[in-house]
């Protein structure tokens, strides 16, 4: 069937709807503990990109699960399958010329480096926010820690199932020693030389 299907060739560019757009477009992928702040640091980082102009739109990890990928559970396959999915949206919100946030535990390093392969490195930034699994079942904000706890929830990230730590993010935040708003003015302070438009 594969050799049915030709990609057509459409004349509009990423870099038409990058220059349309007056800036750059990229993924700023945000991986953590369930809890960590993910969700909570992109909703900031993605306010004040809009308040400079710039065309956002944020992935996060529920909403995905309630609608394209409402279909897969939490075993390691289906983890795969999902971050696979979520990384060809972001691609296509990248090739739109927008700069796509995305919020997921995405706990294995394999499918953080696809996702890195699917939207090519230089559109890429890893986003580590380091929070310790004690400091995130203290949170607790969804009752998932303490469902896990009692066998009520299989493959939890962080109790049941592995969570393999970034090596080399490009930004690592530490939400223990450090506000929601000084993390966000750091990712920003970190991607606004990216947001430059370069000759392509």
């Amino acid at each position: 069937m594969g050799k049915n299907i030709i990609a057509h060739d459409y004349q509009i560019s990423i870099k038409d709807r990058r220059q349309s757009n007056g800036h750059n477009s990229f993924l700023l992928w945000f991986t953590g503990l369930s809890g960590s702040g993910k969700s909570t640091i992109a909703n900031v980082v993605e306010q004040k990109l809009h308040q400079k102009g710039i065309k956002t739109y944020t992935l996060d990890g529920d909403n995905i699960r309630k609608g394209i990928n409402n279909d897969l559970t939490f075993s390691p396959e289906d983890r795969t399958e999902n971050i696979r999915r979520i990384a060809e949206v972001a691609n296509l919100m990248v090739n739109a010329g927008l700069v796509t946030l995305a919020a997921f535990v995405s706990p294995y390093k394999k499918d953080r480096e696809n996702i890195r392969t699917i939207v090519k490195d230089v559109n890429f930034v890893e986003v580590y926010i380091n929070t310790s699994v004690e400091e995130c079942e203290r949170r607790d904000v969804k009752g998932l820690y303490k469902k896990a706890r009692l066998g009520e929830i299989k493959n939890m990230t962080g109790i049941s199932a592995p969570y393999e730590v970034p090596e080399n993010p490009d930004i690592e935040i530490k939400t223990e020693y450090e506000s929601v708003e000084a993390a966000a003015q750091r990712i920003i302070d970190f991607i606004t030389p990216k947001l430059k438009l370069y000759n392509e």
